[in-house]
């Protein structure tokens, strides 16, 4: 009984139709895609701008040139712990949640931070922002190159995350692909486990003996 019902089982998989197992997939992805979106909470990005401008002694590519050594320096530690205290959060938080950006044809350093709260995203890149030019203030007398505030960070008025039916579509894109890729390798059904083919019914010996006498 065991083992007819363990040889059944695969057999019945393989009897399923081929777009089943996409259907599911699809179905499935999609379903866990919005609860995802549902689940999971809004996030928001604001972004400060900060710009290098050279001095008397200085030229416009050596502004370019620093601009991209503080797009580097903006997220280490001796910055990000100036900037906790504006900020009014960790540095670990700050170190997971702000990035820079650089330009190879502009000066500017962007300087962009993630928060559950639009307050505190501005927040947390106006204070690194802040941060990063007192740092190169400090510096300037030796770089020719001070940076300056171009544009602070103002409360975005909607989230950076994706939306529940960003989330759905790309759940149902997944487990569509789970799926297809489920029915490529899907076990396929034996020559020996093909229904025999059955042979014509061949009369009773007693119809075929009244056949013959009736002649």
């Amino acid at each position: 009984m065991t083992d007819n019902h363990r040889t059944s089982r695969p057999f019945r998989l393989r009897a399923l139709p081929a777009w089943s197992l996409v259907a599911a997939g699809v179905v499935a992805g999609g379903l866990l895609g919005v609860e995802y979106g549902v689940v999971k909470p809004p996030a928001y990005t604001a972004t400060s701008y900060v710009i290098a401008v050279p001095t008397s002694k200085a030229d416009t590519a050596s502004a370019l040139g620093f601009a991209q050594a503080y797009g580097r320096v903006a997220t280490q530690l001796a910055v990000l712990a100036d900037a906790q205290v504006w900020a009014g959060v960790p540095v670990n938080t700050l170190r997971d949640s702000v990035r820079s950006e650089t330009s190879p044809d502009a000066p500017m350093v962007a300087v962009s931070a993630t928060a559950d709260r639009p307050a505190l995203a501005a927040d947390m890149a106006n204070a690194v922002a802040r941060a990063l030019t007192r740092h190169a203030d400090e510096a300037k007398d030796e770089t020719h190159v001070e940076l300056l505030q171009f544009s602070r960070a103002v409360k975005p008025t909607a989230p950076s995350s994706a939306s529940v039916k960003v989330t759905a579509l790309v759940g149902a894109s997944a487990g569509g692909l789970v799926g297809a890729l489920a029915l490529l390798v899907r076990p396929r059904r034996r020559p020996e486990e093909e229904e025999p083919v059955r042979p014509a019914p061949v009369p009773a010996p007693a119809a075929a003996a009244d056949a013959h006498s009736a002649r």
